[in-house]
């Protein structure tokens, strides 16, 4: 059964934040400002983000669930009755809660309708995972109306109040540069948001409003081979595992303070995260029998500016080079939302006039925690 994408719709929160204002929202960590900000900020070129936060208090205005319920329900209710809802999929990096379910909690804060959830977690494809069960769900005849959402809370473990003052004493920055950096490193690349689409077995009935054909969703995943990458909840150790928060006795005294940081190995992302994007797009391409001809509109979600032309030398390498001209970003302006980055791209392009039936839309997710891509193919209809 075909599956449609009728209305897409975002949520930031607060006003937007500029870069000369960033540690006045977040905060600055022992009172002292970053050492890294500078350097980051100039490499990833994000202008502006939003945060679930008060400048004046640093206290958190929106949990997760409110930010994606916030979404749902910025869903056109010409084409959404909420009542008649029978799958809701949520996927997110940053739960309000480890149990239960970032789903069942989002229906919660939405007041109902009774209806099937699903949660998928882990980092920037969680929001597809929940896409695709969506999708699954719709084509199977299992829901007739599904709704999926990507959402992320980010600022709850990069404001002040949260993070380690460690870093702005001696044993940060200055005696332990490289494992502070990758702490420190994600306070400047990441920001709150959400997003949700709706899925229906028919497009929309109304002339004006486009609707997206879900041709098909792929994820690869090289995990098996490769260390990992972007964690939370544990440290890495010598070796390269990572020990769990829980797992206290393989956790040293040195490391405790950063086991519930969010990390980010620069080092191993420069090396694998373009390499995989690679591979993956060139497998999906044969299996799909995909030519960069075919592709009207690329959607890619990348954490940074830096990536760009990297992944752009690397799609001409494989020979699936896509002109410039075609890339769809807001990464500048509405800054890296992790698995909210997605539904925010395509829900300004959806609503932006510039879609026209027949042309295909190529959707790019990459995720650095254990290094998996995923790619969508959408058919304006």
């Amino acid at each position: 059964m075909d599956v449609f994408i009728n209305d897409v719709a975002a949520f930031l929160p607060n006003a937007p934040v500029e870069n000369d204002k960033i540690e006045e929202v977040l905060g600055r960590v022992g009172g002292a400002s970053s050492k890294a900000r500078r350097i980051v900020l100039k490499s990833n070129r994000i202008r502006k983000r939003y945060y679930a936060l008060d400048p004046a208090t640093g206290r958190l205005t929106h949990t997760n669930a409110r930010l994606t319920a916030e979404a749902v329900r910025a869903l056109d209710s010409g084409c959404f009755d909420a009542s008649r809802l029978e799958c809701l999929c949520c996927g997110t990096s940053t739960p309000d809660v480890l149990i239960p379910g970032h789903g069942l909690m989002v229906l919660g804060e939405l007041g109902g309708p009774e209806c099937e959830t699903m949660s998928a977690s882990g980092i920037c494809i969680s929001g597809m995972t929940a896409m695709k069960y969506a999708w699954m769900s719709v084509a199977a005849g299992m829901s007739e109306t599904a709704v999926a959402t990507g959402s992320e809370l980010a600022s709850s473990f990069t404001r002040a109040a949260f993070f380690l003052p460690l870093l702005a004493d001696d044993a940060g920055l200055e005696k332990r540069p490289i494992r502070a950096f990758d702490a420190d490193f994600l306070r400047w690349m990441l920001s709150d948001g959400a997003g949700a689409a709706l899925l229906s077995p028919r497009p929309n009935a109304d002339g004006g409003r486009p609707s997206l054909k879900i041709e098909w969703i792929d994820q690869i995943a090289f995990s098996g081979g490769l260390e990992t990458c972007m964690y939370a909840g544990g440290v890495k150790n010598g070796n390269g595992a990572v020990a769990g928060w829980r797992e206290v006795e393989d956790i040293g005294d040195a490391d405790a303070p950063y086991r519930f940081s969010i990390r980010q190995d620069i080092r191993l992302l420069d090396k694998h995260i373009v390499s995989t994007m690679g591979a993956a797009l060139s497998r999906i391409a044969r299996k799909r029998d995909l030519t960069p001809d075919a592709i009207d509109w690329f959607l890619p979600h990348y954490s940074s500016a830096y990536f760009r032309p990297k992944f752009f030398e690397e799609m001409r390498r494989i020979g699936f080079g896509i002109s410039e001209e075609k890339w769809f970003t807001n990464l500048p302006d509405k800054g890296n939302t992790g698995s909210a980055a997605i539904y925010i791209i395509l829900e300004e392009l959806f609503h932006s006039g510039r879609l026209r039936t027949g042309q295909k839309l190529l959707c790019f997710i990459p995720e650095s925690g254990r290094f998996s891509h995923c790619f969508m193919l959408l058919t304006v209809v």
